[in-house]
């Protein structure tokens, strides 16, 4: 009976370190990285011709409670084709932190707001990240 007890002992503790301990390690890993919260917010991406225009754009999305937070990056060259003709133009580009439900108001906006016929407004979700900042872009921007 000694035997058996410890023979069950042996196997609860083999158990735990080979499989239980692993899948904890694990799911408390996707937690800290925030991959609990995939695709549920994105960052799009936005050129402008100026600084301004980007602060004029980037003021009305955070106002309107289309995103969390808007960073403009001077000073990007884009090459480009547009009608025929290779162009080279010095741009700011705006990286918008939002909801992923909200990028269709946010591309709306941009296209209402934007001084180019054709503007570019890519998103892409995020995968992971830190959970504070996740949640904040959620307590930020309102799921409608």
């Amino acid at each position: 009976m000694k035997m058996l007890i410890s023979l069950n002992k042996k196997s609860l503790i083999t158990l735990y370190f080979s499989f239980l301990r692993p899948c904890l390690v694990l799911a408390q890993a996707n937690m800290s990285s925030g991959i609990v919260d995939a695709d549920k917010y994105s960052v799009a991406y936005v050129t402008v011709p100026s600084v301004d225009v980007g602060k004029t754009i980037g003021h009305g999305l955070v106002k309107n409670k289309l995103a969390a937070c808007v960073n403009v990056i001077p000073q990007v060259t884009s090459i480009y084709e547009w009608e025929g003709k290779i162009n080279e133009d010095s741009e700011a580009l705006l990286m918008i932190k939002t909801r992923t439900t909200q990028v269709d108001k946010l591309t709306e906006f941009v296209r209402t707001n934007h001084p180019y016929s054709v503007c570019e407004v890519i998103s892409l979700p995020i995968k992971n990240g830190n959970p504070p900042y996740l949640k904040w872009i959620g307590d930020t921007v309102p799921e409608n």
